[in-house]
C-alpha cells in the first residue's frame, strides 16, 4: 500500500534534525493545551513548521496534519478546516495527511463518542491562528511596517495601505525565525467573518474512495507480506484443544498453522487457531478444511430464550441495584388516574462495518520492534492492549492508523490488533489478518440486548406523575479490587440521570444484571440508541393515557427550567431551553398539529440528548393492510453548539444517522443458542436498502452559544421512537420489541 502519511522516520526526522535556522513546534499536550518546544528545521528556508500540524512549503503549498482516525465521520476533512480557516489559506492549496500514532506530539488520537471535534475544536483555531500571526509578522518586518497594518487572506499576507502582498511561500523563510506567540496573546478569527466554515466541502478521500484506490486497512500491501486467518471458538470463552494442523500445513500455499493459547478476557486475545498462507484465498481455502476440537466452556448452555425466562423472572422482583429513587412511586401510582404497564426488550446485534476486522503486523526480534497497519478508532488503546497481552513496550510499537471501512464503535476495540501480532511473533515476515464476513458478525463486542419493564401514572388532567422502569441487562464477570463482580457491558448500564430520571418527582430506575458471557463493546450512541427508543415510546404511551397532544405532554414534562444539574459522579446538565427549542423547530417544520392523515398514515415525534448533542425529529409513516412499512418523511432538528464546522459532513452524518437508526430498528437481531451467534452473513442478518430508506429527510441546525460539538452520534436515538410513535398513530399498534420484522403491523 502506498501510504500518504509521510510520519515516521520523515517526520521525526524533520522535526529533530539539526542545523541553522530555529523553528518552534507548537504541540497538542494530551489535555488537549497547547505547549511550546523548541526544534530546529530541517532544510532551513524550505518549510515554515510553526507546529505539529501545519508545513507550508516555499511553492506555498500547505500541508495538514489529521491526528484522528477517519472512520467515515468525515473528521479528517473537518477539524483541519478549522486550521485552514484561522490560517486564511484557499482550501484548493491544503494538501491533508494522517498522522500516526504519537501520543507525546499529538494528545489523544481516539475517534468516538462523537468527541473528535470538542476535544480540539478550539485548540485547532488556536494553531491555526498562531501559524497567521507569525506569517503576518514575518511580512512586517520584510516591509518595515506595523503589524497591525497587515492582513492575511487567501495564502498571503497584504499591506493595504501600500498595495504589497507577499504569498505565504515567499514567507517561509522569515516565518520560521520568529518565536511563537504565547496561545493567550493569539487573536481569533470573527466568526461572522468565517469563509470555510460552514460551507459545503467534500471528503478529502472521495475522489480516492469512488475510484477504488488503496486507502483502507485492508487494501494494505507490503513486501514479502504474508496472509491470515483466525479461527476461534464459537462459543465465547471456548478454547481449542487439538487440531488437524498437519494436514493443513500439507495444503497448497499454506505456510504456517499453529494454535494460540490466548488470554481469558473475552474483548483481548481469545484463544484460537491461525493459518498463514501465501494469499487470503489460500488462507481461507485451508480454513474451510480445518478441524478443531473445542472446549467449549461455560457459556456453551447459553440461549437466548434462556436470558428472556431470566429477565422475566426477576421484573417479578426488586432490582439488583437501584440507580434512582426519588418520591413515592407506589404511592403515586395507586392514586393516579392512569397507570400504564408495558414491557419493551431489543436483541443483541452486531455493528456489521463494511470493511471486516483487519490489521497487518510485522515483528522484527532482531531489536523487538513491532510495526502495526490497523483501521482502528482508539490507535492507544490498541497500542496499550499489545503491550499488556505480549510485554512490549509502547516506546517499540509503531501504529500507523488507515482509514477504517465504517466503525460505528466497534474499532474502539483492539482484538483484531493483539491477534495479529500474536501471529506476527510466529512468522518471519510482515502479515496481513483478515476477518470473513462471518467471524465479523458471530465474534463481534456486540451491542447488549436488554428488557425494560415499566410502570408509570398520569393524573386526571394528563399530566405524568410516577415513573419506575427496571432494566434487565447483560454482563461479564470482572476482577475489581480484587473482587469477582458483574459490569453490564458498553452502553447496558442505566444512569439515575436517563430522562425522565430528574424531572418527576416521584421516579424509580432499578437495575439487574444478567451474566451472559457474550463480548460487548459500544454500538453507535451507546446506551442512548436503545434508551431513547424505550424511554419516548413510554412518554407516548403516557400521552395517550392522558388524552394528550405527544408534542404538548413533551414540554410540559421538560418544564421551565433553564438548566437542570446533573447527579451523580458522571451526571451532566441538561439544557431544557435548547431541547424544547429542538423540539418546536422539528415540530414546525414537519406541520405538527396541522395535517390530517388517513388511516394508516402518521406522525411521531421523540427526542434525546446524547453525546452533548440536543436533537428532535419528526417521522411521517405509511403503513399498508398488510403491514408493510414505509417512512416517508423525517425532520430532524439538531443543536451542537454555535458552529457547524462541514455543513457537507453535517448533512451526511443526519442522514446516516436516520438510515442506520431505520435500518436499525426494523432488521438486525441476533440468536443465541447453545452459546454462540446463529446468524452468520448478510442472508440472515439483513440490513436497510435503498429502496427502504425515508423519501425524504429534512435538516434544521439550531445555532446556540454553546462549544461546538460532534455529530456521529446525536442525530440517532430519536428515530427508533419517532418511527414507533409514528406507526402507533397510523394503526393503533404500539411496538415494544425490536426489530421490527419480527412485529405483525397489519391492520384493518
Amino acid at each position: 500500500m502506498k501510504h500518504n502519511a509521510p510520519l515516521s522516520p520523515s517526520r521525526r526526522g524533520f522535526l529533530r534534525a539539526t542545523s541553522a535556522g530555529a523553528v518552534f513546534m507548537l504541540g497538542m499536550s494530551a489535555e488537549g493545551a497547547l505547549a511550546a518546544t523548541a526544534r530546529a528545521a530541517a532544510a532551513p528556508g524550505m518549510e515554515f513548521a510553526p507546529n505539529a500540524f501545519i508545513r507550508i512549503g516555499r511553492d506555498g503549498r500547505v500541508t495538514l496534519i489529521s491526528k484522528q482516525p477517519e472512520i467515515g465521520q468525515g473528521i479528517k476533512t473537518s477539524l483541519p478546516m478549522v486550521i485552514a480557516e484561522q490560517l486564511e489559506v484557499p482550501w484548493k492549496d491544503v494538501r491533508i495527511v494522517q498522522a500516526d500514532l504519537d501520543s507525546a506530539l499529538y494528545g489523544s488520537q481516539g475517534a468516538g463518542g462523537s468527541t473528535s471535534t470538542p476535544t480540539n475544536y478550539e485548540n485547532f483555531h488556536r494553531l491555526g491562528a498562531a501559524a497567521r500571526t507569525m506569517l503576518v509578522q514575518a511580512a512586517a518586518e520584510s516591509w518595515g511596517v506595523p503589524p497591525a497594518e497587515c492582513a492575511a487572506e487567501h495564502g498571503a499576507v497584504v499591506h493595504a495601505a501600500s498595495r504589497r502582498r507577499l504569498a505565504y511561500g515567499a514567507l517561509v523563510e522569515r516565518a520560521a525565525r520568529l518565536p511563537v506567540p504565547e496561545s493567550s496573546q493569539v487573536v481569533l478569527k470573527d466568526p461572522s467573518k468565517y469563509t470555510l466554515l460552514g460551507t459545503r466541502v467534500g471528503g478529502v478521500d472521495n475522489a480516492a474512495i469512488v475510484s477504488g484506490q488503496p486507502l483502507f486497512g485492508i487494501d494494505v500491501r507490503l513486501p514479502g507480506m504474508l496472509y491470515a486467518v483466525y479461527a476461534k471458538c464459537p462459543v465465547f470463552g471456548g478454547k481449542p484443544l487439538k487440531a488437524n494442523l498437519a494436514a493443513i500445513k500439507a495444503m497448497p500455499g499454506v505456510k504456517d498453522a499453529f494454535i494460540i493459547e490466548g488470554t481469558p478476557n473475552l474483548n483481548g486475545l481469545r484463544p484460537g487457531v491461525a493459518i498463514v498462507a501465501t494469499s487470503t484465498w489460500n488462507a481461507i481455502r485451508a480454513r474451510r478444511a480445518l478441524e478443531v476440537e473445542w472446549d467449549e466452556g461455560e457459556g456453551a448452555g447459553h440461549s437466548w430464550a434462556d436470558f428472556t425466562a431470566q429477565a422475566k423472572a426477576a421484573a417479578s422482583k426488586p432490582g439488583a441495584a437501584t440507580v434512582r429513587k426519588d418520591g413515592d412511586v407506589a404511592g403515586t401510582l395507586a392514586k393516579a388516574a392512569k397507570v400504564v404497564e408495558a414491557a419493551y426488550s431489543y436483541p443483541f446485534i452486531s455493528h456489521a462495518s463494511m470493511e471486516p476486522q483487519n490489521c497487518t503486523a510485522w515483528f522484527k526480534p532482531a531489536d523487538g520492534t513491532l510495526e502495526l497497519w490497523a483501521p482502528t478508532q482508539n490507535p492507544g488503546s490498541g497500542q496499550a492492549l499489545v503491550t499488556s497481552t505480549f510485554g512490549i513496550p509502547k516506546e517499540k510499537i509503531r501504529l500507523h492508523i488507515i482509514r477504517s471501512g465504517g466503525g460505528f464503535g466497534r474499532r474502539l476495540s483492539s482484538d483484531f490488533i493483539v491477534e495479529a501480532t500474536a501471529i506476527a511473533q510466529k512468522v518471519a515476515a510482515p502479515v496481513k489478518l483478515t476477518w470473513t464476513r462471518e467471524d465479523d458478525l458471530q465474534h463481534d463486542h456486540f451491542r447488549p440486548g436488554g428488557f425494560h419493564f415499566l410502570r408509570g401514572g398520569v393524573d386526571a388532567a394528563g399530566k405524568a406523575v410516577a415513573w419506575h422502569n427496571h432494566f434487565v441487562t447483560f454482563a461479564n464477570r470482572v476482577e475489581r479490587e480484587g473482587k469477582s463482580m458483574l459490569a453490564p457491558g458498553s452502553g447496558g448500564n442505566l444512569s439515575g440521570d436517563e430522562f425522565p430520571g430528574r424531572w418527576l418527582e416521584n421516579c424509580t430506575l432499578e437495575q439487574t444484571a444478567l451474566e451472559c458471557r457474550v463480548p460487548m463493546g459500544p454500538w453507535r450512541a451507546p446506551g442512548s440508541c436503545v434508551f431513547a427508543w424505550v424511554f419516548h415510546s413510554f412518554i407516548d404511551e403516557l400521552a395517550h393515557a392522558g388524552g394528550r397532544d405527544p408534542l404538548e405532554f413533551r414540554l410540559e414534562l421538560l418544564g421551565s427550567r433553564d438548566i437542570v444539574p446533573g447527579t451523580g459522579e458522571r451526571g451532566q446538565p441538561y439544557s431544557v431551553a435548547r431541547m424544547k427549542k429542538v423540539l418546536q423547530v422539528a415540530a414546525e417544520g414537519a406541520g405538527w398539529g396541522k395535517k390530517t392523515f388517513a388511516r394508516g398514515q402518521g406522525q411521531g415525534i421523540a427526542f434525546h440528548f446524547s453525546h452533548r448533542g440536543y436533537v428532535a425529529q419528526v417521522a411521517e409513516v405509511t403503513v399498508s393492510k398488510d403491514g408493510k412499512l414505509k417512512v416517508d418523511r423525517v425532520v430532524v432538528a439538531t443543536d451542537i453548539g454555535s458552529q457547524i464546522v462541514n455543513l457537507s459532513g453535517a448533512e451526511n452524518q443526519v442522514e446516516g444517522s436516520v438510515i442506520d437508526g431505520l435500518s436499525t430498528m426494523m432488521y438486525p437481531a441476533l440468536d443465541i443458542d447453545k452459546g454462540r451467534i446463529v446468524q452468520s452473513n448478510f442472508h440472515d442478518y439483513p440490513l436497510l436498502r435503498m429502496p427502504d430508506t425515508p423519501a425524504k429527510i429534512e435538516m434544521h441546525f439550531v445555532k446556540s452559544d454553546y462549544p461546538v460539538t460532534g455529530l456521529g452520534e446525536p442525530a440517532l436515538p430519536p428515530l427508533a421512537p419517532a418511527v414507533c410513535n409514528a406507526i402507533f398513530a397510523a394503526t393503533g399498534k404500539r411496538v415494544r420489541e425490536l426489530p421490527l420484522s419480527k412485529i405483525d403491523l397489519s391492520w384493518s
